[in-house]
């Protein structure tokens, strides 16, 4: 049995059927390259059939990827293959991915069928696809819910047909993982001619099993996973490609591989959360927020000591730069005293453990503790060593008048000042710092942090600036929010100009 597991991407498919997801062709063919660089081995581009921007855009994606096959669904009409083969036209390697419904469900509601005719219609559309193409794979949808015996006789048929690879679909999510790993089991045992197509999953969601029952299938013999980044996909969505991805990464007794670039999944992640506009949960394995995140004073201790002690992956390995200690009253005096070294603050225990009393007292107030928190509390004026720092800020803004903003800077002890007008104030202030500072920087992220309480509490902002292909990160704490943008975006470049 093969150990090289096959992934194949329907982000672009399945993932983009999620209700205020659509994208257009570009941003398609934004995420197709992504997906390229990340080594995916299939990309699902789209239904070509069932629109003309669909159609486009599997035509598009065919013309910009190189090596990973592409893929376009249809059902088992002769129409959708026909549409499916054209918008394929320009693929280096091509597959048409057609299929039926196996289930009892299926057969009798969706088809007013029976299981001999749903046979024939399967082996009749695998037989027409290879007229077009040699790579066929077959999808026996609501598989999870379809009788085992029956499955395998219509796999035998699409197999004999001409199939190369055979979908056996949890559709709904109902399978459990024993369940589902031993439907592929059974199908590897009964199906003679089954050496001579590759077995895929592809789970849903529904009741929270999608990479649980893919693990289990394939550990029963499938080689190919459909996934999709960050587990996107209709209702509760599909199986994410990064927790499959880092199972097998980080089980090594399981021995089998996949040609993905594990580097690239965090930014790729990030890449189809923005385009899609679907933010990723915090708590999500691998790529969420917190998944690097400790805040309990013990594991931050043991994690300081050796990672391993708290994390079995080793964010680096995702795309992720390092994990994070995040300061709350259940940090220790050690996860302290870790993030002062991190901003160059080096204290005596005498003097840590007079700030360790402040700092439990601001973080029974506060939810976040900030460096500018810390640091504070240390009496460190952070602005002290800037080589960049504000004089002062103007802005005239309000509705119906374009905002204008007015900027003095005090550059290694130069003046500058500028004028710039946007749209809004802040941007208006932006514009007005790029005059001065003139490099190409791009705004990578932007985050104000809600107000807790009254109106006349600080606005805190995060900025993510790139820079000659380095991410930097700035900070600004401000009762005035246009005041701490600029401040913010200020933190970073003096992170880079020296």
């Amino acid at each position: 049995m093969s150990d090289r597991l096959f992934i194949f991407d329907t982000t672009l498919r399945d993932g983009e059927q999620v209700p205020g997801c659509q994208l257009n062709t570009v941003e398609k063919i934004q995420v197709a390259k992504a997906l390229e660089t990340l080594g995916v081995d299939v990309i699902e581009a789209g239904f070509p059939v069932s629109s003309p921007g669909d159609f486009n855009s599997v035509i598009e994606i065919s013309k910009a990827v190189t090596w990973p096959t592409i893929c376009a669904l249809t059902r088992a009409v002769q129409k959708d293959i026909e549409v499916a083969a054209e918008s394929l036209q320009y693929a280096k390697r091509k597959r048409i991915h057609t299929g039926i419904g196996t289930s009892d469900f299926h057969i009798k509601h969706k088809f007013n069928s029976n299981r001999e005719e749903i046979i024939e219609r399967a082996v009749a559309a695998v037989k027409y696809a290879r007229r077009f193409v040699d790579d066929i794979e077959f999808y026996a949808e609501d598989a999870g819910r379809t009788d085992n015996e029956y499955l395998a006789r219509v796999i035998e048929a699409v197999i004999k047909a001409g199939a190369t690879v055979v979908n056996i679909p949890d559709t709904t999510g109902y399978c459990l993982p024993d369940e589902y790993g031993a439907k592929i089991k059974y199908l590897t045992d009964h199906v003679s001619n089954i050496d001579k197509a590759i077995i895929s999953t592809h789970c849903h969601n529904d009741l929270g099993m999608a990479t649980a029952n893919t693990m289990s299938g394939i550990l029963n013999g499938a080689r190919q996973a459909e996934v999709t980044i960050n587990g996107i996909g209709e209702r509760a969505g599909n199986t994410a490609l990064e927790e499959i991805t880092m199972i097998l990464k980080s089980h090594h007794e399981i021995k089998i591989g996949t040609n993905i670039n594990t580097q690239k999944i965090y930014p790729v992640s990030r890449m189809v959360s923005s385009l899609m506009n679907m933010p990723v949960q915090p708590n999500k394995a691998v790529v969420g927020r917190n998944a690097f995140a400790h805040s309990s004073g013990i594991h931050q201790d043991g994690v300081l000591k050796n990672m391993e002690t708290y994390e079995i992956i080793d964010p680096r390995d995702v795309g992720i730069d390092d994990n994070s200690i995040v300061l709350t009253a259940r940090s220790g005096r050690a996860a302290l005293k870790h993030r002062f070294s991190v901003l160059g603050v080096e204290l005596s225990q005498d003097k840590l453990d007079e700030i360790y009393g402040q700092f439990l007292k601001l973080a029974d107030r506060k939810k976040d503790i900030n460096d500018d928190d810390i640091l504070v509390l240390a009496g460190a004026n952070r602005s002290q060593n800037r080589r960049i720092k504000i004089e002062y800020l103007q802005v005239t803004s309000g509705v119906g008048v374009r905002s204008v903003a007015s900027l003095g800077l005090n550059v290694a002890g130069e003046k500058f000042e500028a004028v710039a007008s946007g749209n809004g104030p802040v941007d208006a202030a932006i514009k007005a710092l790029k005059k001065i500072i003139d490099r190409h920087m791009t705004l990578k992220e932007f985050t104000i942090q809600a107000i807790s309480k009254g109106s006349d509490d600080m606005g805190k902002v995060h900025m993510q600036v790139e820079y000659n292909d380095q991410m930097y990160y700035g900070f600004g704490a401000n009762t005035d929010i246009i005041a701490a943008s600029v401040e913010a975006y200020i933190d970073c470049i003096n992170k880079f100009v020296k």
